[in-house]
């Protein structure tokens, strides 16, 4: 049963080092990394893949760096990435940075349904690209039988994930290998500039969205830091997962150009991977990459809906989301919080089948939800390092990262383009209505005089985005 209240405390589960290191491992290697050689290829050449991977390993390095300073000098601060936007920047860009965080977890766990539907399609063309409606009726079942699953408890949930995790590694590994093995020089050669897709520039920035989206999962540890055993143990296990898994989307995109060419490669199905290894080895190649697909989708799906849940239960617990969503369960599960993100991703998972193309619509937007977060995480962490929030001043290799971190992520808010800016904004300003709730429970005022001013800019964004796709100016 669930109930309510600061009364309760049920017993925790606290997760160790390597549990929290293959959260974080667990909740990147997911759909992301089987769609890299397409996505890619639609994009650039291997000259501008090395640059990406060069930019975005650097920047979100940075931004794995600001997890673990923070995480160190700010251990009283719980589900990490909201926290750091309540305490830098007040409770509504705090409100904003949760309900963003949460809503770009349940956007990205439509991808996985609809990339695990698309795999299957292969060889059941009824599910289409996970885009027809019986995609659509296989994923909602999938959708509320990991909801009964996680139910369980924490505990279980998160075991169940450090398996996952050694389990979804082993075939990428083994694809990366056997595409060393076969790699073309010539046709390595022939990929390497991408003169066809525009300046240097155009094909890096084009880039950018996908390895957001890839990358997203750098933060697990922190968000779940309430569960560690030890505080340190949170930036450890985000550095070392980071690092693990950099090596391994870097290599999956670059060698994959010396399979096939780059006009063949950008026109594969989802997943991207298994079309490269079938050409490489043939029908047994596609067939073992998709199984490891399934079987990494949704080893990601259960650490994303974990996360998902806990920050809409911490920013409950301090009073920006309204009460109803403080519920746990006798195994410490936020069960509300829980289904309400499942309550979302069944939500979107309708949008998909308007979608023109509903995974890279899905995958960039879960990106783009994202940065407002990041983003204001990494200024709090300029904030710490400048001693301007509570603490001594930090050092200036602290004050470097928090700055470097801080300008990855508005470029990464300029590489997606004002479209996918005024879908967030559409998704952003409805969710105020949350936020109202939680202030009317406690008799407050709603806005501050500075709060009303983000409200207004939010609303204004959404009205602009709604015309836009009614005007078909954008699109999904």
């Amino acid at each position: 049963m669930t109930t309510t209240g600061p009364a309760q405390t049920p017993t925790t589960a606290k997760l160790t080092f390597w549990t929290m290191t293959a959260m974080v491992v667990g909740s990147m290697v997911g759909a992301g990394v089987f769609s890299l050689p397409r996505r890619f290829a639609q994009e650039t050449g291997v000259a501008g893949a090395l640059i990406a991977w060069v930019v975005a390993g650097s920047g979100m390095l940075m931004l794995a760096f600001v997890f673990q300073t923070l995480a160190v000098r700010k251990p009283e601060l719980d589900a990490g990435v909201y926290a750091y936007a309540k305490a830098g920047f007040g409770e509504y860009p705090g409100f904003f940075s949760a309900f963003g965080y949460w809503a770009s977890a349940c956007v990205g766990n439509v991808t996985y349904w609809v990339l695990i539907m698309s795999t299957v399609g292969a060889v059941w063309p009824a599910l289409g690209e996970g885009d027809t409606l019986l995609a659509f009726g296989l994923s909602t079942v999938g959708l509320w039988a990991f909801f009964f699953l996680i139910k369980q408890g924490v505990k279980e949930a998160a075991a169940i994930n450090r398996i996952v995790t050694v389990a979804k590694l082993v075939p990428i590994l083994v694809f990366v290998l056997i595409a060393l093995f076969y790699l073309d020089p010539k046709v390595f050669a022939d990929n390497f500039k991408g003169e066809a897709y525009g300046s240097l520039f155009d094909q890096v920035a084009g880039t950018m969205l996908v390895t957001v989206f890839v990358f997203l999962g750098v933060e697990g540890a922190s968000v779940y830091s309430r569960h560690a055993q030890r505080r340190e143990d949170v930036g450890r296990a985000t550095i070392l997962g980071f690092l693990s898994v950099f090596a391994v989307f870097a290599s999956v995109t670059v060698v994959s150009y010396g399979i096939m060419p780059m006009e063949e490669l950008a026109q594969l199905r989802q997943p991207s991977m298994a079309g490269v290894l079938e050409e490489a080895v043939g029908t047994w190649g596609k067939v073992f990459v998709s199984i490891g697909l399934i079987i990494s989708v949704l080893g990601a799906y259960l650490a994303w809906t974990l996360m998902a849940a806990e920050v809409l239960f911490v920013a409950a617990k301090d009073n920006d989301m309204p009460r109803f969503l403080r519920g746990v369960n006798a195994a410490d599960v936020p069960v509300p919080a829980l289904v309400m993100s499942t309550v979302l991703a069944q939500l979107f998972l309708v949008v998909t089948l308007f979608s023109e193309d509903a995974f890279s619509f899905a995958l960039d937007l879960t990106s783009a939800l994202t940065l407002i977060p990041f983003l204001l995480a990494a200024a709090y962490a300029v904030k710490v390092a400048l001693g301007r929030a509570g603490v001594a001043r930090g050092t200036g290799e602290q004050l470097a990262i928090g700055v470097v971190a801080t300008g990855y992520i508005l470029f990464l808010l300029f590489a997606a383009g004002l479209k996918f800016v005024l879908l967030s904004f559409i998704i952003y300003a409805p969710a105020t209505i949350l936020f109202a709730i939680a202030r009317r429970e406690q008799g407050r005022r709603l806005f501050s005089p500075g709060e009303l001013v983000l409200f207004v800019i939010s609303v204004a964004g959404a009205v602009v985005g709604i015309v836009a796709l009614s005007a078909g100016w954008i699109s999904i």
